[in-house]
């Protein structure tokens, strides 16, 4: 197979995004740190090619960073939330002027499609408005007191600094799930991005700047540190001057982060593994529940914590939707994410296709049979090592690599005869995240939704489990980790919860009917 991708010329985006071939790793929102740190170098999965290089911040970068971030905590938690409200609109009204840009930059640096990178930035986007209008929706509830004359309410404050920790695979959208509420609630950003994709995150506090100067924010309420974990990293997380961490990544990186942190009793937001399933009722929309599945499991080369792993396909059709899907995988285009014709780009480096390897000697030593894919493309166009022919395979829900989340697209076919055998195997792995059904039959839909269906936070129903919109909260169970971002009422995270009771009475009565007497 033959990539098809044109000469990428990445340097025009660049240059309006302010990417210098040496950039800074630090910054306190409208100005950037001289770092003088180790030179982190990114290479993008297409090709290979350096696109730039970034100075690592250091330790003592991030105290001058931290005494900033606190000092602007003062300030920013009195701006009433609907003008900080409006800072995050101009904001994202900065990220749809460079969508194009930015999505092009999140698809070269990261390996996703350029309609996924548009898709990431659209999330941004999205999240701002939302943002905006939860600013005047921070909304506490009062209660009738059980004494005479006294009112009882309770409210919500912003906590200070929130450490905001993402992965690569979703350079900006996760940062923005974070910051876009976080800011709105008055808390100021301390963001850490994977060093994988450093680069959009640099983009991102250029776009930014121009919004935060021409609003006089002072220094300190949104910030950056690149640096590796060797110099910020479990002191980071140790550090009691950030009263929440938000994490993305790994389970094992997640079960690291709530150890050190609640060591100290800090607060967890936990965004892990997912080992995401769909349910394929013999009463489903079969060309429906293709399209969904397809997207699931190729979409992002298999990198998403809700792409489709698990498919469990009613014994029924089990041999129909196997060669539709087989039919499917058969015709797709993989190559440069840059190029439009192509719907699978690169895997993030050759650390993943070691993975993906090891995933494929596992399958076949547990018993299982690959029935597509499983090459490592070579040849011209692919000279970066990291291209993959996404594999279906037939395997058993016990399978230990079937329990373990593979960032790769590896699909599992299993078979059912009930439905509540499809939801057991449905709920028998360590991870909660995203799940589906695809069934025309309510009573078969109600069930997977209800307290006896899917252990998941997200269940749909006749769509699949990748693609959430960001106006409900985002997040999973078990080893999931428990976190919730984005939309509904997250953003009761990035905040504490204070009860307050008003006695206007001239008398002290005590709760409970206790007589104290002096």
């Amino acid at each position: 197979m033959k990539q098809l991708c044109p000469t990428c010329d990445i340097k025009p985006a660049l240059e309006r995004l302010g990417i210098r071939d040496i950039n800074y790793g630090a910054s306190t929102g409208a100005a950037w740190i001289e770092t003088k740190g180790t030179l982190l170098e990114s290479y993008s999965p297409c090709d290979n090619r350096l696109i730039a290089s970034v100075k690592q911040g250091s330790w003592d970068d991030y105290e001058t960073i931290m005494d900033k971030a606190q000092e602007a905590f003062k300030y920013w938690r009195m701006v009433p939330a609907p003008k900080r409200g409006e800072i995050v609109r101009q904001m994202g009204l900065e990220f749809r002027r460079h969508k194009e840009d930015l999505g092009r930059l999140v698809s070269y640096e990261m390996g996703k499609i350029y309609q996924e990178g548009l898709g990431e930035v659209q999330e941004m986007i999205d999240i701002a408005d939302f943002s905006l209008g939860i600013s005047r929706q921070l909304y506490g509830y009062t209660m009738h007191s059980e004494r005479s004359r006294h009112r009882m309410y309770d409210q919500y404050h912003p906590l200070g600094v929130v450490g905001v920790i993402t992965a690569f695979n979703f350079p900006v959208a996760v940062w923005a799930w974070n910051a876009m509420l976080a800011l709105v609630a008055g808390n100021v950003i301390l963001w850490k991005p994977s060093s994988k994709v450093p680069l959009c995150a640099v983009a991102i506090h250029n776009i930014i700047a121009d919004v935060l100067k021409r609003n006089e924010v002072p220094e300190g309420v949104t910030n950056l540190i690149i640096g590796s974990s060797k110099h910020i990293g479990d002191d980071f997380l140790a550090d009691k001057r950030i009263p929440l961490i938000s994490c993305t990544g790994s389970t094992a990186v997640g079960r690291r982060v709530g150890r050190i942190v609640g060591e100290r009793l800090g607060r967890t937001l936990l965004e892990l593994g997912g080992n995401n399933a769909i349910v394929i009722s013999e009463k489903a929309d079969l060309d429906m529940a293709l399209r969904a599945t397809l997207f699931g499991a190729v979409g992002t080369a298999g990198q998403r914590c809700t792409s489709t792993r698990r498919l469990i396909i009613h014994e029924s059709i089990y041999d129909t939707f196997k060669d539709k899907l087989v039919n499917a995988y058969k015709q797709i285009k993989i190559g440069c994410p840059l190029d439009p014709e192509v719907l699978v780009g690169p895997l993030i480096d050759k650390t993943a296709v070691e993975g993906f390897k090891y995933a494929l000697q596992q399958i076949d030593k547990e018993g299982g049979k690959i029935i597509y894919g499983g090459q490592i493309l070579e040849g011209e166009g692919y000279e970066a090592g990291t291209y993959v022919m996404p594999v279906l395979a037939e395997a058993e829900n016990h399978f230990a690599i079937v329990q373990e989340e593979t960032f790769a697209p590896i699909l599992y076919l299993m078979k059912y005869k009930t439905l509540e055998e499809a939801i057991a195997l449905h709920n028998g792995v360590p991870q909660g995240l995203s799940s589906a059904i695809f069934s025309t039959d309510m009573r078969e839909t109600e069930r997977f939704l209800s307290h006896e269906g899917s252990d998941c936070g997200i269940a749909n129903v006749n769509i699949g489990t990748s693609g959430a919109e960001i106006g409900g909260a985002f997040g999973g169970e078990k080893d999931t980790g428990g976190g919730r971002e984005s939309g509904s009422d997250a953003w009761k995270v990035y905040m504490r919860r204070q009860t307050n009771t008003i006695n206007y009475s001239d008398e002290l009565p005590f709760a409970q009917g206790i007589k104290f007497v002096l």
